[in-house]
């Protein structure tokens, strides 16, 4: 299961490469018509302006240590056929539908996280898909019709884990598990409900939307699961886990204005449980600076400025990053993946 940290770190490469651009470009919204595209049982919503975030001289050694094996073969795949995710994608929005919890145990009031997640997600640029999909059929990759559309396999089609893509037009190719995929096709049709219909995401989605130039929005078992990865030493305290079963919602953002903030929002139980919390998470980041600091003194000092407080029902957590922090983080092969 990833770790809460490195979709952080992969958020700040794409600040620091805006940042180091000519000009800030402003955060983008995702419209309406691509949100609802999505399924409505969707547990992470996320979004990342990608059009500029190339430029960083250090953003291809990040990228080579945080990017799975098997998506550094789906890029070579989707490259061999004329699509370089490098270059021609210039948003990415998708989501995570979690496995391991039902609709009775995904709410709040429950201790069930995501043991496993298919995702579903839309790349949004230019395209040619005349070619590409001549390409494929050229290679007699393993296909499948759903309405009216193309899905080509990346493996044998057959795997539990393998994955697809598709172009819903010129400018929007779609990727992911298979069932999603046509779960994607079903809303995009008005046979099944979509993300527009799941009122409280969609509520936090909104106000999340613009806010950064990466942003997520995390349901209640996705940010259990989050509280875990972020902060793992809260679990030492007994009335820290009735408190986190409590809570809403995890809204993550990344904004660039002339220095890099990333911003975690965890929606709790009451304005009380907010206040507690906070105070727990204060304590659980001292113990993991003084953990860090033998092993990576750079990360001790990241966790050190880490700023948590209060507000209302809500803690907001800032961790905030310059450029050497970063060089001196990916030296460590601080954001390499652990499984």
């Amino acid at each position: 299961m990833r770790k809460i940290f490195l979709w952080l770190a992969g958020a700040v490469v794409v600040v620091l490469t805006v940042l180091c651009t000519a000009q800030i470009s402003s955060a983008q919204r995702v419209g309406p018509d691509t949100i609802a595209l999505f399924p409505k049982n969707i547990g992470e919503f996320a979004y990342a302006n990608l059009k500029q975030a190339r430029s960083q001289k250090w953003f291809p050694q990040l990228q080579e240590q945080m990017l799975p094996e098997r998506f550094r073969q789906f890029e070579k795949f989707l490259a061999s056929a004329g699509v370089d995710p490098n270059s021609q994608v210039e948003e990415l929005a998708w989501g995570l539908i979690a496995e391991g919890v039902t609709d009775k145990t995904s709410g709040a009031g429950s201790t069930a996280v995501p043991t496993g997640e298919e995702i579903v997600g839309v790349a949004l640029g230019s395209y040619n898909p005349e070619s590409t999909e001549a390409y494929f059929k050229a290679q007699k990759l393993p296909t499948f019709k759903s309405h009216g559309f193309t899905m080509y396999a990346f493996g044998s089609g057959a795997g539990s884990n393998d994955l697809f893509f598709l172009f819903l037009d010129s400018n929007t190719a779609a990727f992911g598990h298979r069932s999603e995929l046509e779960k994607m096709l079903e809303v995009r049709y008005g046979g099944a409900e979509g993300l527009l219909r799941n009122e409280k995401m969609y509520s936090l989605i909104n106000e999340a939307n613009g806010s950064g130039v990466v942003w997520a929005v995390l349901n209640p078992a996705y940010t259990r699961l989050a509280m875990k990865q972020l902060a793992p030493q809260i679990q030492q305290f007994p009335e820290a886990a009735k408190l986190v079963t409590r809570m809403q919602n995890l809204i993550l953002n990344i904004q660039a204005s002339g220095g890099i903030d990333g911003k975690f929002q965890a929606i709790c139980g009451s304005t009380e449980d907010a206040n507690t919390l906070a105070q727990l998470m204060q304590l659980a980041f001292v113990y993991q600076q003084y953990q860090a600091k033998q092993q990576n003194p750079e990360l001790a000092d990241l966790l050190g400025q880490a700023q948590v407080n209060p507000s209302g029902d809500r803690v907001v957590l800032r961790l905030a990053l310059t450029d050497d922090q970063m060089t001196s983080l990916i030296k460590k092969n601080t954001f390499a993946l652990k499984m």
